[in-house]
């Protein structure tokens, strides 16, 4: 099944492209602003809004599926691809994908992934090129066979259909505590992020985080509904590192402080350090898991930066060097490699989240559900945006769909047996 033609749209992402170094360096926030010089090359102001770029595939009998190409909200940080630049990525989708999607068969989903991403001029193509026109084709494949995209997933890697929902992990934002009370109210699995990526949210020592984590557990256990307890996760974009120290056992030493604040939970600590380069990284979150195990600590580490591509994440994966690794879908790039990462996880046994940025769209956020669904991975990140609701919603909404779905075909199978 040939693709007849290729439409690109410009878009908008959910959030804004930040200048995490600007940031990190003290930059003032004004309102919803940062004041100050930006540092990372690409960026004229230390926030910019978010846009994306949709891909269409115009299909033989001239239906159009699409995909939604776009950078992270801290694009140029920690090894990623640079700030993402429309026109050039226009530029480059019009010359050389376009005619790469015109010559392959839609139906192929693997097969067509291999061929439109090959590289270009001895270079690998921008991760968010892969990553928007990896949806689109697997839109086309679930719309060539009829089938769901996680259906899809699962006969390309040979994978049992799923039967088990994947936990959702809210963001708040800079909205902390209005967003903690929504999240506690609708009962989400895995809060609240917290967004601690400044000196002042981090506090000397620490104590502003250790007091933040406190009052969410507290929070939890004064307005949650009866029974509920979530996993308590926190993103501190390597603030410890930063005020603590880089020796992986003063790391472990705060960690443990902080689980033991609040007994009872699992606290995931995403992001503690950033060694400055993935090799390091890899070295020193081994370490600091190892101390964290060996002491029977409840606390588990994440790691985002420095882990960005398949072979990065099955570097830490084989190295242990987490107990959780972050799939963050954008520097992933094609979504075929967001499923091959899961699936090294868990050879490795080391925990799956498929993740991804604020500053994502609607459809690639229901693209990412469908292969944390098909390739059941340990949770799921709920995007786009940073307002809990319509994150929630556009991710709980499509996995409630997806398994009803899965279901009658599930029983539509047992009935043709």
């Amino acid at each position: 099944m040939q693709i007849k033609e290729v439409l690109v749209a410009l878009g908008n992402g959910a959030f804004f492209y930040d200048d995490q170094a600007a940031i990190r360096s003290g930059a003032v926030q004004d309102g919803f602003l940062y004041v100050g010089e930006p540092i990372t090359p690409g960026f004229d102001f230390i926030r910019h809004p978010a846009l994306s770029l949709s891909i269409g595939l115009v299909l033989s009998e001239d239906s159009v599926v699409w995909g939604d190409m776009m950078g992270v909200q801290y694009s140029g940080a920690g090894g990623r691809d640079s700030l993402f630049d429309v026109d050039q990525i226009s530029d480059l989708t019009s010359r050389v994908v376009a005619p790469r999607l015109l010559d392959v068969d839609a139906s192929r989903y693997l097969e067509a992934c291999g061929h439109v991403f090959q590289p270009h001029k001895h270079k690998r193509l921008p991760l968010a090129v892969e990553y928007g026109v990896s949806q689109a084709l697997l839109r086309a494949v679930a719309h060539l066979r009829r089938k769901t995209m996680a259906e899809v997933i699962c006969a390309e890697f040979d994978l049992p259909l799923p039967t088990r929902r994947v936990p959702i992990y809210c963001q708040s934002g800079d909205v902390r505590e209005i967003n903690v009370d929504k999240m506690i109210l609708r009962a989400v699995d895995v809060l609240p992020h917290g967004l601690i990526n400044s000196r002042q949210k981090f506090g000397v020592e620490g104590q502003a985080f250790m007091e933040f984590v406190k009052w969410v557990a507290a929070r939890t256990r004064q307005i949650g509904r009866p029974g509920y307890h979530p996993v308590l996760h926190f993103d501190v974009y390597g603030w410890i590192g930063q005020e603590i120290g880089l020796e992986p056992q003063l790391i472990a030493d705060f960690i443990c402080r902080v689980a033991d604040t609040v007994p009872g939970f699992t606290v995931n600590v995403e992001s503690p350090a950033d060694f400055g380069s993935t090799q390091a990284q890899i070295e020193n979150y081994a370490n600091i898991v190892s101390i964290l195990d060996n002491r029977g600590s409840t606390a588990r580490i994440v790691v985002d930066e420095r882990c960005n591509t398949l072979e990065d994440i099955r570097l830490f994966a084989e190295a242990k060097a987490a107990h959780l690794i972050q799939i963050k879908t954008p520097d992933v790039g094609s979504l075929a490699d967001t499923a091959r990462a899961v699936l090294l996880c868990k050879e490795n046994k080391v925990g799956a989240y498929v993740g991804g940025s604020c500053t994502e769209t609607d459809l690639s956020a229901q693209a990412s559900v469908h292969i944390s669904v098909a390739t059941q991975a340990d949770m799921m990140l709920a995007k786009p945006g940073m307002g809990v609701d319509e994150a929630f919603s556009i991710v709980g909404n499509e996995q409630n769909r997806l398994l009803a779905m899965l279901n009658r075909r599930r029983a539509q199978n047992e009935n043709v047996g």
